[in-house]
């Protein structure tokens, strides 16, 4: 999905980072790098959002897509991936993709994007998806230099269901229910 800030660049290569499936005692460390990477107030408008579920449900479903970087055990980063199969086609979908800060521009992302495009091909697919803010240039940037392209930009739409009149009259609704139950149930005094 995306890269939160710089991306890696070839010049600063780590040559012990271990790219390895992640395991059930990576799942808290994967979720919290990523609680710090993928914030709301830097993308406000991702379809996606970044939560406990994205790390379980991946890991759940697509175990040999969810890649970590390790290096001298601590987590440096991950990948979470998943293969999409319609008609005769088989695509492989990088969902997010994330560098600890202090090993950004590293090498790490390049070698988590190497080793799950070597994995999806393995499998089968033969076309690669990933997707990120567009303001997002660095991302954008990385995955252009790891061979991605053909980018189009995609609209996303927004509103804001506190305004909606029915939230309003839903919210009135769920208030004087609340009362009716209170007027027929007081509460006794304690002694």
């Amino acid at each position: 999905m995306s890269l939160p800030s710089d991306p890696d660049k070839a010049n600063t290569h780590l040559p012990n980072v271990e790219i390895r499936e992640m395991d059930i005692d990576d799942l808290a460390a994967v979720f919290h790098l990523g609680e710090l990477l993928f914030t709301s107030d830097l993308y406000p408008y991702l379809y996606r959002t970044w939560d406990e579920w994205e790390v379980i449900g991946m890991y759940n479903t697509d175990p040999e897509y969810c890649l970590v970087a390790q290096i001298e055990e601590e987590l440096a980063g991950f990948v979470l991936g998943t293969i999409i199969s319609k008609a005769s086609w088989v695509y492989g979908y990088i969902i997010w993709l994330g560098v600890s800060p202090q090993f950004q521009r590293r090498g790490v992302a390049d070698k988590l994007v190497d080793k799950i495009v070597e994995r999806m091909i393995e499998e089968g697919a033969r076309f690669m998806l990933v997707d990120t803010d567009p303001t997002n240039e660095s991302a954008v940037k990385f995955f252009t230099r790891k061979g991605f392209g053909n980018a189009r930009r995609h609209v996303y739409l927004s509103m804001n269901l506190s305004k909606h009149e029915f939230y309003g009259r839903l919210i009135t609704y769920e208030r004087d229910k609340a009362d009716r139950v209170r007027q027929r149930h007081p509460k006794r005094p304690q002694q």
